[in-house]
């Protein structure tokens, strides 16, 4: 079993950029497929991006490609989402997951984090 803590999120201006870290403990991360969701008040949690267990290749949602990157630390245990080019939109708590098959939905992944708000301010 793995344990994952999101941190770095915060208020930002639009244009701006935020780097959001995703720390697990008791396993270690190239085990995983490792997934970035978000979640706005009133709306479903929705993808954001991911990276594979294998070769750690990673894949976007279209309303964050280009301008959201994921990248692992192994070192550290850890991966990040990159965010650059806020907008408004992107205002959401923002959860990191670990799962065994990865995937595009939140049913794919078996672990969470608690979420880190993210405010991008227009």
């Amino acid at each position: 079993q793995v344990q994952l803590v999101e941190s770095g999120g915060g208020l930002v201006q639009a244009g701006g950029s935020l780097r959001l870290s995703c720390a697990a403990s008791g396993r270690t991360i190239s085990t995983y497929a490792m997934g970035w969701f978000r979640q706005a008040p009133g709306k479903e949690r929705e993808f954001v991006g991911a990276s594979t267990r294998s070769v750690g290749s990673t894949y976007y949602a279209d309303s964050v490609k280009g301008r959201f990157t994921i990248y692992r630390d192994n070192a550290k245990n850890t991966v990040y989402l990159q965010t650059n080019n806020l907008k408004p939109d992107d205002t959401a708590v923002y959860y990191c997951a670990a799962g065994t098959r990865g995937g595009r939905t939140p049913r794919d992944y078996d672990y969470w984090g608690q979420g880190t708000q993210v405010t991008v301010s227009s």
